[in-house]
């Protein structure tokens, strides 16, 4: 089977497809001005277009990662992400509380996926 790598650069791939699969690295958020709701509304929307690359989409996720700087803003992650994710579709999910990459990132998420 043939490995196709998107976004692709010296470190990572925004997005793998292998067989079936898409694999979605770990996404932050752009404005990190935003508070956790709000870098989570812009994570998932950077996983709605990485997904349609791979000509998938959320009910196809499979399975969810997600860390958090402070467990503290656990329910106003939930809030956003809750509003997008299809409930009779959600995915296996783990969440956890993790120092990440920057300070200012709040909120990472990364996604497999059925494509």
């Amino acid at each position: 089977m043939k490995i196709q790598r998107f976004q692709a650069g010296p470190r990572m791939s925004q997005l793998v497809v292998y067989g079936n699969l898409g694999f979605v690295a770990g996404q932050t958020a752009d404005d990190t001005a935003l508070n956790v709701k709000g870098q989570t509304i812009q994570i998932l929307e950077k996983i709605d277009r990485l997904l349609e690359v791979a000509g998938s989409d959320k009910t196809k996720i499979l399975s969810a990662n997600i860390w958090l700087a402070d467990f503290e803003t656990f329910a106003e992650m939930n809030e956003a992400w809750d509003a997008w994710v299809p409930s009779q579709d959600a995915p296996a999910r783990a969440c956890v509380e993790s120092r990440l990459a920057y300070t200012k990132y709040t909120v990472e998420i990364s996604v497999i996926a059925a494509v």
